[in-house]
């Protein structure tokens, strides 16, 4: 049985693996999680420990006006912390590191009506300091890699489930209210909580180092996902292309109105074949990942 230490406590990722491998993988997988917050986790001993799976961090950021101040704390935070705790972890002879970066370091989404496909080989560039932020971890883990310590390292799209925070609570609320809503023919690539879960346990069970690229089986649309869960939510909604004017003009006003019009319709997906491995994870397909989710 391998020992895992989750360092970063009540992120909705740590819980959601820990009860994940629980209750899937109980036997090949103990799970115990230490807070990062106080600084106390620096006096803990890693060396009973196979792998740390590091989730600490500060999560989206609002990038439009924020002073240096807030910016030093997102790199002494999602930077700095990181790399601090991976050398923690590869000094007291922890085997395996594994580290949640993010699709940000790719940059923003592509706006309304504009592609965005990311390969295996494209270059990371971030478009803001979250994202840099995020890239800087990223990179300072990978280097710390040699032949006893293996850092793997995931890069996931956004990230949703039950009680999830972020766009998609957004989005539910808006499927479960509106009567009418635009389609528009977006693509973005997402990972369902489980499917990141059954991602995780496998890395770790089989101890494999890299960088990762885990997302759902299919790609999503708005117009599609408002649909299901207004349904799975006994709620009906008109999704149709009459209105698709109103999100080009938005798309166009600069300014908050855009930004949300373009977070809400922009492309960002990853080719589907960089997030194909020698195992399988996605164990909810959207549909049914939408139904678990609003249940």
């Amino acid at each position: 049985m391998k020992k895992v230490l989750i360092t970063g406590a009540d992120s909705y990722i740590g819980v959601s693996f820990d009860n994940y491998a629980r209750e899937h993988y109980g036997d090949e997988l103990s799970v115990e999680t230490v807070d990062m917050i106080d600084g106390s986790w620096r006096e803990k001993d890693f060396s009973g420990y196979d792998v740390v799976y590091h989730v600490a961090g500060i999560a989206h950021a609002d990038v439009g006006n924020v002073s240096d101040e807030v910016k030093a704390k997102y790199y002494a935070v999602n930077t700095d912390l990181a790399i601090e705790t991976a050398k923690k972890a590869r000094a007291e002879g922890v085997k395996q590191f594994v580290f949640m970066s993010s699709a940000i370091v790719y940059g923003d989404s592509a706006p309304y009506g504009k592609a965005k496909r990311i390969t295996a080989e494209t270059e990371p560039q971030p478009a803001n300091f979250y994202g840099d932020s995020k890239w800087q971890a990223d990179k300072g883990v990978r280097e710390l890699a040699d032949e006893n310590f293996v850092t793997t390292v995931l890069r996931p799209p956004m990230i949703y489930g039950k009680n999830s925070k972020g766009n998609y609570p957004t989005l539910a609320k808006m499927a479960k209210k509106m009567i009418i809503f635009p389609n528009v023919k977006n693509e973005r690539s997402m990972l369902y909580i489980e499917n990141l879960c059954e991602f995780l346990c496998q890395v770790i069970i089989r101890g494999e180092g890299g960088v990762f690229w885990p997302q759902n089986a299919e790609y999503s649309r708005t117009s599609d996902m408002v649909k299901t869960i207004a349904k799975v939510r006994g709620h009906r909604i008109w999704v149709t292309g009459a209105f698709n004017w109103v999100v080009w003009l938005a798309a166009h006003i600069p300014g908050k109105t855009r930004g949300l019009a373009n977070k809400a319709f922009g492309n960002l997906s990853y080719d589907q074949e960089m997030s194909r491995y020698d195992f399988e994870y996605q164990v909810a397909d959207l549909k049914e990942s939408i139904r678990r989710t609003e249940a």
